[in-house]
This record gives structure tokens, C-alpha cells and sequence, in this order.
């Protein structure tokens, strides 16, 4: 195990606030994570850290991911759509079109289905091998390429955007996309990076203080 996955497992995500406190997703699902873990390195999948948690890839293409959400523990594929899912187990998240997960409370709950999983991951290893890409359906609005190109870098970000509502979504499309430069473009991002990953709205934060004037 790499220094930075046990960091993950042991002290909780290196992103969150919280890590390495009470309040840690990730520190009250240690146990989970692990066996996640394990399961997946079973499988011929080489073990990476990005953005601050655990992504499996197989030369270079991320397959599957295991991470904490406040109430579970995660294995998370990145073309899950593409999945026969004959089990009927992967969740989708938010409006993730590609994305799909599977959801743990407990580590008994992982081993009722520890074959199946791997099953799963074989099969995304597959899917992967193959070429099949997954037909995303057209934002009514552009989605800029800069957005797109962070998107590719930090999954838990795409996951963050892509949980907001559509109304949410299509805000930040057009706020970014109405700077002319990319420079422009990528600062406006960043500066509301933060904002997204926590579940906000471009103008909710406005709005709040409006509504408690009141």
C-alpha cells in the first residue's frame, strides 16, 4: 500500500476539511474501503491516487474508483452505463450519464456480493479494451472545452458538477462560457471549483443572504 492510499484509508481524504477527524466520510469507512480495495486489486487493475483518492486504471484508462460519501462506502465505474448490470446494483449518481456506483453500509454487505463485483470489474476492463465509448446526450447548452478538460483531470469534481441540478448546471456553463478568453475561462472555474464540490449553485450564496434580509 502507497503512503498516500493508507493516508486515504486511515486518515481520510487529503481534500476534505475534516480528514482525520470524527466528522471524516472516509475515516468512518475505513474498513470498507479496505476490503473495496482489496477486492479490485485482485483484479489486474495497477492502483493510483488521483484527486485525493483511490482510481484503478489499466494502461492509463481509469476503470474503477473506491471512495466514501457521508452515508457509504463506494466502488464507483466510470463507463457504468455501458454495464449489463444482471445484478441490478449499480446506482447512478446525480445526472452522471457515464458514471455509475454501488453503494455500502457495511463490510457484511460487501461480502454477500464480492463475486459479483469482480465479475463487474472484469467486465469494465472489457468494456474498456474494447474501445466502446459511451453516447453522451447534448447539454442544451455547450459545455466549454476548458470545463471539459478539468472534467478529465479530477473525477470527483466532474461526479460534484454533474450532482447539481440541471438549472445549477446550465448557470456555471453560461457564466463560464461568456469569458472570451480560455484564461478567463479556466480562472472563472477555479474560483467557483470549491463552490460546486460542496453542492452550490452559482447564485445560492446571493440568494440566501437576500432571503435572510428579509
Amino acid at each position: 500500500m502507497t503512503n498516500e492510499i493508507n493516508k486515504y484509508l486511515t486518515d481520510g481524504c487529503m481534500r476534505c476539511k475534516y480528514g482525520g477527524t470524527p466528522q471524516c466520510k472516509v475515516l468512518n469507512w475505513a474498513h470498507e474501503l479496505d476490503l473495496l480495495r482489496q477486492i479490485v486489486l485482485e483484479t489486474e487493475l495497477k492502483e493510483e491516487m488521483k484527486w485525493g483518492y483511490p482510481v484503478y486504471t489499466k494502461n492509463g484508462k481509469n476503470i474503477v474508483t473506491v471512495n466514501a460519501l457521508k452515508e457509504s462506502a463506494n466502488i464507483g465505474f466510470f463507463k457504468g452505463v455501458l454495464l449489463a448490470d444482471n445484478h441490478k446494483i449499480l446506482q447512478q449518481q446525480g445526472n452522471l450519464q457515464s458514471d455509475r456506483i454501488i453503494k455500502f453500509k457495511n463490510v457484511a454487505e460487501i461480502e454477500a456480493v464480492k463475486n459479483i463485483l469482480k465479475e463487474y470489474i472484469l467486465e469494465a476492463i472489457a468494456i474498456e479494451e474494447s474501445g466502446k465509448k459511451v453516447e453522451f446526450k447534448k447539454n442544451p447548452e455547450p459545455i466549454p472545452d476548458e470545463l471539459l478538460e478539468i472534467f478529465e483531470n479530477d473525477f470527483a469534481f466532474k461526479s460534484a458538477f454533474y450532482s447539481l441540478t440541471l438549472g445549477r448546471q446550465r448557470g456555471y456553463i453560461i457564466h463560464f462560457s461568456q469569458a472570451k478568453q480560455s484564461k478567463t475561462r479556466i480562472e472563472r472555474i477555479n474560483k467557483y471549483k470549491e463552490q460546486i464540490l460542496n453542492g452550490i449553485g452559482l447564485n445560492d450564496i446571493y440568494k440566501n443572504r437576500i432571503d435572510s434580509q428579509k
